[in-house]
């Protein structure tokens, strides 16, 4: 049923050896970061949609503005921008 979940979801799933926590720590450490950052003293929600916004908040300043030790201490947006100089704005259609 997960197989056809994930095959539903275009998603490849991990194809490592048994027993081999190697290819999924990586998963594992976001997860536990998300659990203790946005559930630790929570008891629910009350609908789904408050539950779907408090992740996207969450996503965001992890992605934007949290600093990663692995980065640098810099936010995932700040390492990305030392390498790519491009602009992200789209230019005026003649």
């Amino acid at each position: 049923m997960f197989a056809a979940a994930c095959a539903q979801a275009g998603v490849r799933q991990s194809m490592s050896a048994v027993g081999s926590s190697a290819d999924n720590a990586l998963a594992e450490s976001f997860n536990a970061t998300f659990k203790r950052e946005t559930l630790q003293g929570r008891k629910g929600w009350s609908n789904k949609h408050d539950a779907r916004l408090d992740a996207f908040r969450w996503l965001h300043r992890y992605n934007v503005r949290r600093r990663h030790s692995r980065l640098g201490q810099r936010s995932p947006i700040a390492y990305e921008n030392t390498f790519h100089t491009t602009s992200t704005t789209l230019t005026e259609a003649a």
